[in-house]
């Protein structure tokens, strides 16, 4: 069996291999590119910098390791999905206090697409639904999803509630793909006053998200299995709907029946508000980016990324749209260059008042 310390000593050195990988190797990526190309040139495509940049030893090097320190990460010695596999018995038993205080609804019969069961997404074995503690598995494997935040990924949640905070308080608020509850507890809890539902696919992730919420002692969230593309809540039941790191793991046609549906179940004047991938700096930070969502098993990143996103907003009813990049940390934003980081962005619209506006 894997020690507490074994599997803490293992994954810090995978996360230390990471940070390197984050900053030192991807810089070298990124000046090599620059020094064929003759300038990091916006106007370059994705297939310029690919024919550039794919035939480098470094590339090749930063996508080997990318690839294998996320396996290892889950499937190696001191891998996640061992470590929580050995002790099943013992963290299954937290996962019961949820259910039994009415925070969380599952539905066995729910059918699951195919798109969400044919991918170990992030190389997670078996995807995210398919073992009990595959809950357990995502919420460690997450911590060190961003190497640069560190421990402190949760802040990420906690600056997209700060800025839904700024244009007002919700009442009622809907949290499409809340898997574990990391982005829907820090909602709950910067709107005490508001009632919070979190839907997801995975009954695994749900049961700990309400395990956890019961532990923190946040009453103002319910968790429910469903789909975000046909939640089952009546028309205008939310004045906010949320979702962050959801709609790049949806194909093209999902994304747009989760617009339609947050849109159905909006009240007017209500607001829809995503944190995902979609701003590029330019066509180098584009083509990492693709690169990205093939070796971590993610298939719908780059179709995602090139859908026309503000016509489909528009075209699904919304209005004031805005697609702005999100700043993950004071130090970190679109404008470094030097280390790799997601591209985050916040894709916002609202529910006209009335049909007319």
């Amino acid at each position: 069996m894997i020690s507490d310390r074994e599997l803490d000593a293992g994954q810090r050195f995978l996360l230390a291999c990471k940070g390197w990988w984050t900053t030192t190797l991807y810089s070298r990526v990124r000046e090599e590119y620059v020094k064929r190309a003759g300038e990091a040139d916006a106007a370059h495509s994705v297939s310029d910098v690919a024919a550039i940049v794919e035939d480098l030893t470094v590339y090749r090097y930063f996508s080997w390791l990318e690839r294998h320190l996320q396996r290892m990460k889950y499937s190696g010695r001191y891998g996640l999905a061992r470590y929580y596999d050995e002790r099943r018995e013992n963290v299954l038993g937290r996962l019961n206090a949820g259910e039994a205080d009415g925070m969380l609804e599952l539905r066995p019969d729910i059918k699951l697409p195919n798109y969400y069961t044919s991918v170990d997404i992030h190389q997670h074995p078996g995807g995210v639904w398919s073992d009990d503690v595959a809950g357990f598995v995502y919420e460690h494997g997450a911590r060190t999803t961003t190497p640069l935040l560190g421990e402190a990924h949760k802040n990420l949640h906690v600056r997209l509630a700060e800025l839904v905070a700024a244009e007002g308080e919700p009442s009622r608020v809907l949290d499409l793909g809340c898997g574990f509850g990391k982005s829907t507890l820090p909602i709950a809890e910067r709107f005490p006053g508001s009632r919070v539902e979190g839907i997801d696919f995975s009954a695994p992730c749900l049961r700990l998200a309400a395990g956890t919420a019961k532990q923190a002692g946040v009453a103002n969230v319910r968790y429910r299995q469903a789909d975000a593309a046909d939640t089952g809540f009546p028309d205008a039941s939310f004045d906010l709907v949320t979702s962050t790191m959801l709609l790049h793991e949806l194909p093209p046609k999902a994304v747009e029946r989760v617009l339609s549906e947050a849109e159905r179940v909006l009240q007017p004047g209500g607001r829809m508000v995503h944190l995902d991938f979609y701003y590029f700096p330019d066509a180098f930070a584009r083509f990492m980016h693709y690169g990205h969502g093939r070796r971590n098993n993610e298939p719908f990143m780059q179709p995602v990324a090139e859908l026309e996103l503000p016509q489909l907003m528009r075209r699904h009813g919304f209005t004031d749209v805005k697609i702005v990049p999100f700043r993950e940390a004071d130090d970190l934003g679109p404008e470094r260059t030097d280390t790799w980081r997601f591209p985050w962005t916040v894709i916002s619209g609202r529910k006209p008042d009335s049909p007319e506006a």
